[in-house]
């Protein structure tokens, strides 16, 4: 009997928990009777009774695992993480807040054994804010123009991975991983099956600005080599013109000696435009020197508390 691995990353999701759990076990009960399967949970340092909620399901049914880490690590490390710490045939990275359809598990478990090493789910449509809809819709579409490697535009993870894919994550050595560009880089046969995202079930979403920036920022130094070469060509294209205007203003002040006045208005604008311009290309360098040092120090993925039921 093939045995299926279902991974729910949590964060603050007292509310969406107990219900995930027995959406996740009707799904196996109705479409999915012939397969094992076990349920792990990684809760990234909930401040709600998420953890305590998890202790009683876990108690009930000892197919139902969880991870409780020391601190947040963040939404890359610890979904990561744990992957990393399933033992099925297959695994299946899914949200709590119930946005990744439920319903898709046994779609995602079929095409994995019409061959697909790796079945991933991939947003046409969403019912979340339409403005960062389509803010996320530019982002990937930047990301994958200037990438050296395919970039799977609205993917977040949602998926089903082989245990051989599981494996080559082990071995993998990235204190920063990104999985998203991992999936496409490793360039396995995979299928990618259309959804609508849903509204979150309940409970208020972690991500804001800074975390978003962090995500873009990670995908973007990690897979794109543009903004330092971007930096190199506007050098020369700043230089190649300031010499133009140096010429022209040289030119006309010979020409007109006694009438034409330069002014300081020119000098303290071209100050201003250069001390930006190089203000940031020095923090987007500072970015790539930051995912650098990041992978160099060799931290751990996460550090746990306590596990159960493994």
């Amino acid at each position: 009997m093939d045995k299926v691995s279902v991974l729910v990353p949590t964060y603050n999701e007292e509310k969406n928990v107990r219900p995930l759990i027995e959406a996740i076990i009707r799904e196996f009960e109705t479409n999915l009777p012939d397969y094992d399967y076990e349920i792990i949970f990684i809760d990234n340092d909930s401040k709600d009774s998420t953890r305590v909620i998890l202790r009683e399901m876990c108690k009930k049914d000892k197919r139902i695992k969880a991870i409780f880490n020391v601190k947040n690590w963040g939404q890359f490390n610890s979904p990561y993480y744990g992957l990393l710490q399933t033992t099925g045939d297959c695994t299946i990275l899914i949200c709590a807040d119930f946005q990744d359809p439920v319903e898709m598990i046994h779609d995602f478990v079929n095409e994995w054994k019409n061959g697909f090493k790796i079945v991933i789910g991939k947003k046409i449509a969403s019912r979340e804010n339409k403005i960062m809809y389509f803010l996320r819709s530019c982002y990937y579409k930047l990301i994958k123009k200037y990438s050296d490697v395919e970039q799977i535009e609205h993917f977040t993870g949602f998926g089903l991975y082989d245990k051989e894919f599981i494996n080559v994550l082990r071995e993998l050595d990235d204190s920063t991983p990104f999985l998203r560009g991992i999936v496409a880089e490793l360039g396995y046969k995979r299928k990618e099956l259309p959804y609508e995202q849903q509204k979150r079930r309940a409970g208020k979403t972690s991500n804001n600005f800074f975390r978003l920036y962090d995500a873009a920022m990670l995908s973007f130094t990690s897979y794109t080599k543009v903004g330092l070469r971007l930096s190199t060509f506007i050098g020369f294209s700043i230089a190649l013109l300031s010499f133009i205007i140096a010429l022209v203003y040289l030119v006309l002040k010979i020409i007109f000696w006694d009438t034409f006045v330069a002014g300081t208005a020119p000098i303290l604008i071209g100050m201003f435009f250069l001390g930006a311009v190089q203000l940031i290309f020095m923090g987007l360098m500072g970015e790539y020197i930051l995912s650098i040092n990041q992978r160099v120090m060799k931290r751990p993925l996460v550090i746990e508390e306590e596990r159960i039921n493994f």
